[in-house]
């Protein structure tokens, strides 16, 4: 069983940065893939990124590549996603996932668990 609390969200202007937390809880959570998803106001929920158990590949779609990082650190338990160069148009509800699949995917469905989202707003 694995626990995920997001946090960092927050308002900012164009071309800020954010850092984004998923915290988790459970002894599973390092063999655990993570992906992180945002969804936009009046839009579907949309993969952004995800990082495998072992921490050795990452992806990212096209809309945020060479401006997102996704990390993780497993002493803290904690995945990161650093946004860089940040747009009005990343403006969403970002929320964290994980799965115990080695090689993660881009569906939702994928996922078994999920943070509460935390909210990014970039102002131009």
């Amino acid at each position: 069983q694995v626990q995920l609390v997001d946090s960092g969200g927050g308002l900012v202007q164009a071309g800020a940065s954010l850092r984004l937390s998923c915290a988790a809880s459970g002894r599973t959570f390092s063999m655990s893939s993570v992906g992180w998803f945002r969804q936009a106001p009046g839009k579907v929920r949309e993969f952004i990124t995800s990082i495998n158990w072992r921490g050795d590949t990452t992806y990212y779609e096209d809309s945020v590549k060479g401006r997102f990082t996704i990390s993780r650190d497993y002493t803290k338990n904690t995945a990161y996603l650093q946004m860089n160069s940040l747009k009005p148009e990343d403006t969403a509800v970002y929320t964290c996932a994980a799965t115990p699949a080695y090689s993660p995917g881009r569906e939702s469905t994928e996922y078994g668990y999920w943070g509460q989202g935390t909210q990014v707003t970039v102002s131009s």
